[in-house]
């Protein structure tokens, strides 16, 4: 649902960005988060923030959390869309995150629904949850659609005038708002120019991928392939395959054709 605009304290954002987008949409599931092994919060209430050019998050009511748990800071920030937020700090014990929780105490309107609601840093607290499993990175945009689709076209990926990859059993990844990605069995990619790196990173949709750089005719790219060892369930049928990034090799071409 989208937040809906009342007649008193309009946000002045809106009149130089009339498409920026805040919309906060309830969210069914049971969302809990811990730090220093205490629950600062568990909501069956919260709603996820989906908002222009920033990854979505969850916002819980006041009620749901553990105010102890938190001391009001002098810090504040202001945002054209919302309003200005006030913080907190989360203690326990002699641990503490300075500024990991913050609140919008009196929004704009167009913003209402989260008065006095509370969001919090990922990365400031230690584990959440979504019913009883670990979620990690961030919270999941429900506007996010991936597809896995079978493929015979032929993909290719070139690198230095040479094909490192080529296969007609490639994996399309369709993910809304990203460009298609091309996921190859790891057979039908030169396994001659991978090298081993050391790198890691994480998706909230997908899991964790680890990454291969490129080596070919003495040229190093570094951190050219991507690939999850693990993903998660849901899109499990890319597991162990691999992807390469269009803008770190030559081209990429399905049917002959640069990839879109």
């Amino acid at each position: 649902m989208a937040t809906s605009p009342s007649a008193g304290n309009p946000a002045p954002g809106y009149s130089d960005h009339p498409g920026y987008r805040v919309d906060l949409v309830p969210c069914a599931k049971r969302i809990r988060a811990t730090f220093a092994y205490q629950t600062v919060f568990d909501t069956q209430r919260a709603v996820v923030m989906c908002e222009t050019a920033h990854i979505a998050l969850y916002y819980v009511p006041r009620e749901d959390a553990d105010l102890s748990m938190m001391t009001r800071t002098d810090h504040s920030s202001f945002c054209p869309f919302k309003g200005h937020a006030s913080y907190y700090t989360l203690s326990v014990g002699d641990r503490s995150s300075e500024n990991a929780v913050w609140s919008y105490e009196d929004p704009f309107d167009e913003a209402i629904g989260i008065r006095g609601w509370l969001a919090f840093y990922w990365n400031k607290l230690d584990h959440w949850f979504e019913e009883d499993e670990e979620a990690f990175i961030h919270a999941r945009d429900p506007h996010v659609r991936i597809d896995i689709l079978e493929s015979r076209r032929p993909v290719e990926v070139q690198v230095a005038g040479k094909t490192v990859a080529r296969s007609t059993r490639a994996r399309f990844l369709f993910e809304t708002g990203h460009k298609p990605r091309y996921y190859l069995p790891r057979e039908d990619v030169d396994s001659e120019v991978l090298r081993a790196s050391g790198l890691q990173t994480g998706c909230p949709y997908k899991g964790t991928a680890s990454y291969h750089h490129l080596e070919v005719e003495g040229r190093t790219i570094e951190d050219a392939v991507w690939f999850y060892p693990d993903p998660l369930e849901e899109v499990r049928r890319i597991g162990d395959y691999l992807c390469f990034y269009p803008e770190k090799v030559d081209a990429i071409l399905v049917d002959g054709d640069p990839a879109p």
